[in-house]
């Protein structure tokens, strides 16, 4: 099985509500559950991030695609990962995507 990291994109705002919090915690509980032992590591959202440009410009934001978190998973291949992707609970949200990419060992 292929390691594939899954990138999440987008600039929404956490959930204040008790109840909205706790909805969004079981869409993922739920989601990680069907994924199963796929998962390898169930990662983490992510704060507003900083860029590096070369000549060490910075950029204090995220810019057009901010990355709002991550999660890596073992599939067959990158349809199979994509396939998994497609039922993310940040999908439900039009301001996100799920980037994927295969994780290349290098060793």
């Amino acid at each position: 099985m292929a390691k594939f990291l899954y990138v999440y994109h987008g600039s929404g705002k956490m959930p204040t509500d008790a109840a909205e919090r706790q909805a969004a915690m079981d869409a993922w509980s739920g989601w990680y559950g069907k994924l199963g032992s796929a998962v390898v590591d169930g990662g983490n959202p992510v704060g507003m991030s900083k860029t590096v440009l070369p000549g060490g410009k910075v950029e204090n934001n995220g810019g057009s695609n901010p990355t709002a978190g991550y999660t890596i998973i073992e599939a067959n291949d990158i349809d199979d990962a994509v396939e998994k992707a497609k039922d993310c609970p940040i999908l439900t949200d039009p301001g996100f995507s799920v980037e994927i990419a295969p994780i290349i060992e290098m060793g």
